[in-house]
């Protein structure tokens, strides 16, 4: 373990409550759709991690394109799915010495 407890609660709850915000404004949890921009939502979607996993079994992520907030939404859940891979690199950078 590295021992950045603090860090790894305050980002939790960071990627957390951007994808409740983002499921409360209406967001959609994209599946794999064709196209190019359509892999890239989905791969924004996916590195939410398990709740996206438990959003698209539970049907949480069904959205709705004319409420007001549906793109705010997907912009949410966009952020907090890439704002996640980023700290997978960064944990990966502390864990091997490149940074503190």
């Amino acid at each position: 373990m590295l021992g950045k407890w603090k860090r790894a609660i305050l980002f939790f709850v960071g990627v957390i409550l951007l994808f409740v915000l983002g499921l409360y404004q209406q967001g959609v949890l994209f599946g794999l759709t064709p196209g190019f921009f359509g892999l890239l939502k989905f791969y924004a979607d996916l590195c939410i991690g398990l709740p996206y996993f438990l959003g698209r079994l539970f049907d949480w992520g069904a959205g709705d394109i004319r409420a007001y907030g549906y793109e705010y939404g997907n912009t949410y859940l966009y952020t907090a799915g890439l704002l996640n891979s980023l700290l997978v690199l960064d944990v990966f950078d502390i864990a091997t010495g490149r940074k503190q």
